[in-house]
Parts: structure tokens; sequence; C-alpha cells
């Protein structure tokens, strides 16, 4: 299950020392990003696709199941959210399959900052206290409001016991090539993440990849992402569009290898919105296990933000148990 971030060593510390010449100026910071390599398209695209036709049979997709399953987000981000709601989602995520008590946990329940001390509830009523809640912050989805009201937010949710802050950049400042205000918004809502027990809740950091044009977008906010603190970068808020893609993953992914390369510091992944079936699930694994190896194969380092995915898992689970496929009523509508 997620576990705390471990606090980085002397050689890493001494690395993003280093890069604080990087961050200094608006000047500096555009003058780094915009001198990252460019990203081949067509490379990224077939590398992908490549990834994406790997086949995983039996025991390996058994595996590879109950590891995604204990990768989720188990996400309600709803207006019509209610108590009652939020309640049933936290009690599924604990007991996924309450006839198989073999099927792992999810990593965390993904709510409004409203809902954090229900779900907060919930987990601890439901003797599943390791279970994270983790909750959108900063004017989610739009990210459109001032920084106080984007900090306060954050706070409150935090307050109220988030673990894990999924807070969404500033599009409109990162594409108009303001980095540096989107560098420092970011830094502040890490600040806010800390508790009065100087301990601090993950901060995952949303892009909202479907609304940055391109791939070199995409690099360069990841970086920026990583530079300013972020524990986790994610694709999108799954209220656009375009959200999660196989080649934005894989551009992500490669972004924070190259990052713990260059200040020995990992950050995670989590793609989100878009990733219905146990076929999409086991790809990303595929891709993850490919570029990053062992070490991000864990709900500590990658995620999935879902909500549909888990009942697509459980019904493949249940056929590689069983050989038979339920009903739709196997599995609770959510």
């Amino acid at each position: 299950m997620p576990t705390t971030v471990p606090a980085y060593g002397t050689e890493a510390a001494e690395r993003l020392a280093s890069m604080a010449d990087v961050t200094a100026s608006d000047a500096a910071l555009r003058r780094f990003l915009h001198g990252l390599p460019g990203v081949d398209a067509v490379g990224l695209q077939a590398r992908a696709a490549t990834l994406g036709t790997r086949s995983i049979k039996t025991t390996a997709k058994a595996y590879a199941i109950d590891l995604a399953i204990s990768m989720i987000d188990l996400t309600t981000l709803e207006g019509a959210d209610t108590p009652g709601k939020v309640r049933a989602l936290c009690a599924k995520g604990a007991a996924p399959d309450p006839t198989d008590r073999t099927v792992p946990k999810v990593a965390a329940i993904c709510v409004y900052p409203d809902m954090v001390a229900t779900a907060k509830e919930a987990l601890l009523d439901g003797g599943a206290p390791d279970i994270h809640v983790a909750s959108v912050a900063t004017a989610f989805p739009s990210g459109r409001a001032a920084l106080p009201v984007k900090l306060a937010d954050a706070r409150d949710a935090v307050a109220a016991g988030a673990d894990e802050i999924d807070m969404v950049i500033d599009r409109g400042a990162f594409l108009s090539g303001r980095y540096l205000e989107v560098f420092e918004e970011i830094r502040a809502v890490k600040e806010a993440c800390r508790r009065a027990d100087r301990s601090a809740a993950h901060l995952k950091v949303i892009l909202e990849t479907g609304e940055l044009q391109t791939y070199d977008t995409v690099r360069r906010a990841s970086w920026l992402a990583m530079l300013a603190g972020a524990d986790f970068i994610k694709t999108s808020t799954g209220k656009v569009a375009v959200n999660a893609t196989p080649p934005v993953t894989l551009l992500m992914l490669e972004a924070v290898r190259d990052f713990r390369d260059a200040v020995g510091v990992q950050v995670g992944v989590k793609p989100a919105g878009g990733i219905r079936t146990t076929k999409d699930a086991i790809k990303y694994l595929v891709m993850v296990n490919e570029t990053l190896g062992d070490d991000w194969l864990t709900p500590d380092w990658f995620r999935f933000g879902a909500s549909s995915l888990l009942n697509d898992l459980l019904m493949q689970r249940q056929k590689l148990n069983t050989g038979r496929y339920s009903g739709p009523d196997y599995v609770t509508v959510d």
C-alpha cells in the first residue's frame, strides 16, 4: 500500500540544489525547458503502439490484474456526490469483491475536499485506514481561481485528513509561457500540503495533457512540475475530451526516468481518465515495466485514476479463476 516518499538523500539534495539556477528567473526556466530535447512524435507513437501489442497470459495476467487493482485511485468527482455514495465507494475500495477476500484493496479513494472527512471516517470504520484519501483541489478541474483561493482549497482538504492532494496547473499561464508563475504556484501548493506535525500530504500535479497541444509542451510541463516538487505527475482531470493516452503516458514515464537520472529523485506517474478495461490497464503496466522497470511497479509510484476500471478488472479476475464470465450484476454500479 502507499507509503511516505523517502526523504531525499544527500546526493539527491545536492543535485536538486544545483538546479536552483534553472528556476531563478522566468528567462532561465524558459531556456531550460525549451532546451529539452524535442519529442519524436512518430517514434513515440510507434513505441507506445508496439508496447500495446504485448500478450500477457495466465499467471502473468492474474498478477497484472491484482497489481492494477492495488494501483487504483477509486474516484467519484461529481456534483451529485453524497456522503452515502462516498461511503459506498470506500466500502468497495476496501473489499472490491466481498465474495473473495484475496482481492487486493485499492490504493486510494479520490473525492472533492468536502468529502474527505466522510471518506476518512468510512475507511476507518471499515477497517481500511491504510487506504489513502486523495482530494482534488486548486479549483479543480479548471484551475481558474486566484492563488489564495487555491491554497485555501488545498489546506482545507489537508486539514480534513487528505493524504494526497491532486492539483491542476494553470494551463493558460503555462501555454502563455509564464513558466515561473506556474512553478511558484506548484511550490505554494506543495507548502500548503504541510501539516502542523511537519508531515505532508503527497502532491500530484495534473497537467491536463489534452489541453497542452503538443508532446513538447507535455515534456516541458512534466519537468516543470517535477522541478517544483511534485510527488506525482498526472495526465488529466478526466473532465476534458482527451484524457490519458498511451503516447502521452509513455512520454511522462520517460520524463520521470530522465529526472531521476538527472537529480536522483523518483517521481510517480498517474494516468487518469478513459482507462476502463483490463486490456487497457495491462498495456499501461507493460509500458511502465519496459520503460522504468520494477522500481515504479508499485502503488507508491504508479496509479490509475479510474472509476469504472475496477469493475472490469474484477470480472476478468473471476473469469481467470472460474473459466466463465459473470453477468453485469456481479459487480456494483458506481
